[in-house]
C-alpha cells in the first residue's frame, strides 16, 4: 500500500512538474508575441524616419553608426545585468554570419528608401513571413501548417497590392520600383536571419547574442564600407539625421534586436515575421503622424488583407511553441 502510494506521489509530482513547464513554455509564447507586437511598430517608425534621411547620409555610414551605438547601449545593459559570459562568445563565426546578414538588410532598406515610398516599402516587408517559412523549413525542418500557408498566401497578396499601387495593369506588367526591388533583396537576408537565430543559438541569453550579432555587424560595415564612414562629414549632418539615426540605433535596432532574437527562441519563423504584417498599417499611423496624407481607399484594402492574414497565424498564439501547432 505505501509503495503504491509513493508511486502515485512520484506520478503526481511528475504530472505537476510537466503541468509547471507548460505554464512556463506558454508565458514564454505570450512574451514572445507581445515582444513582435512593439517590434511592428518601432520598425514601421524606421520607414517614415528613414525616408526623410536616406538621401542626407550613406547607408554603410549610417548603420555603421546604428549598429555601433546599439552594440554600446546593448552591451551596457548586459554588463551591468551580470548577462555577459565569456562562453557566449565561442565559435563567433555565429556572429559573424547574423552580423552579415542583418547588416546586408539594413544597408539595403536604406538604399530602397532613397527612391521608394514608405507605405510601399513596408509592404515589401511584409512578403518576409512567406520567405521565413521557406527558409524555416530548409534549415529547421519547421513545417507551415495549411492555416500558416493560407494565411501567408492571402498576406502576400495584400503586400502586392500595396506595393503595385493597387494598379493591375501594373502588376500584369510587374511594374515595380527599382527601391522596392533593392529593398526585397535585403528582406530575403532578413527571412534567413529569423531561423537562423534558433539554428545559431547555443543556449545565450537574448541580450548577449544580440551584442554579438551587434558587434560583427558593426565590424562588417566598418570593413565594407570605411570609404562611406570616412567621407561622411559628420559635423556638419542636418539635425534630422541625427535624430533619425538615435531612433534606429537605440529603438529599430537596440530594441528591436532583442525583441526579434528573444520572440525567435520560442516562435517559429514564419510566425515570427507574421507581425510584419502589421507593419504597413502601422506606417500610415506613423505617416500621418508625420503631417502626411493617408493612402487610398484601394491601397487600404491591401492592408487589411495583411490584417486578415495576422489574424489567421496568430489565431493559436496561447499555445506552447513546443506543442503540436507553436
Amino acid at each position: 500500500m505505501i509503495s503504491g502510494q509513493g508511486g502515485q506521489i512520484e506520478r503526481d509530482q511528475g504530472q505537476s512538474a510537466q503541468d509547471q513547464s507548460d505554464q512556463i513554455k506558454r508565458s514564454q509564447v505570450r512574451r514572445a508575441h507581445g515582444a513582435m507586437l512593439l517590434f511592428s511598430v518601432l520598425v514601421a517608425g524606421s520607414f517614415s524616419l528613414g525616408v526623410l534621411i536616406a538621401n542626407d547620409i550613406a547607408p554603410m555610414a549610417l548603420n555603421a553608426a546604428r549598429f555601433g551605438i546599439a552594440a554600446v547601449l546593448i552591451g551596457t545593459v548586459a554588463g551591468l545585468t551580470g548577462r555577459l559570459q565569456r562562453s557566449h562568445f565561442t565559435a563567433p563565426w555565429r556572429y559573424l554570419v547574423l552580423g552579415a546578414l542583418f547588416a546586408s538588410y539594413f544597408v539595403l532598406m536604406f538604399y530602397g528608401l532613397q527612391t521608394a515610398d514608405p507605405v510601399s516599402a513596408s509592404a515589401v516587408f511584409t512578403l518576409t513571413p512567406v520567405l521565413s517559412g521557406l527558409f524555416g523549413y530548409l534549415l529547421l525542418r519547421q513545417v507551415t501548417t495549411p492555416r500558416m500557408a493560407l494565411a501567408l498566401g492571402i498576406g502576400a497578396a495584400g503586400a502586392l497590392w500595396v506595393i503595385f499601387r493597387a494598379d493591375l495593369a501594373a502588376l500584369r506588367a510587374f511594374d515595380i520600383g527599382g527601391g522596392e526591388a533593392i529593398y526585397f533583396v535585403g528582406c530575403v537576408a532578413h527571412a534567413i536571419y529569423t531561423p537562423m537565430v534558433r539554428r545559431m543559438n547555443r543556449g545565450e541569453a537574448a541580450n548577449a547574442f544580440t551584442f554579438g550579432t551587434l558587434i560583427a555587424g558593426a565590424l562588417v560595415l566598418v570593413v565594407v564600407g570605411w570609404r562611406d564612414i570616412l567621407a561622411t562629414d559628420w559635423g556638419n549632418l542636418p539635425l534630422l539625421v541625427w535624430i533619425g539615426l538615435f531612433y534606429v540605433a537605440v529603438f529599430a535596432s537596440a530594441v528591436t534586436f532583442v525583441l526579434l532574437q528573444f520572440a525567435s527562441l520560442h516562435l517559429p519563423a514564419a510566425k515570427v515575421m507574421a507581425y510584419t504584417y502589421l507593419t504597413p498599417s502601422w506606417v500610415i499611423v506613423w505617416q500621418v503622424a508625420l503631417g502626411n496624407p493617408a493612402p487610398t481607399g484601394l491601397i487600404l484594402i491591401g492592408i487589411a488583407l495583411t490584417v486578415v492574414a495576422l489574424v489567421l497565424l496568430l489565431e493559436d498564439a496561447a499555445k506552447p511553441a513546443g506543442g503540436a501547432k507553436p
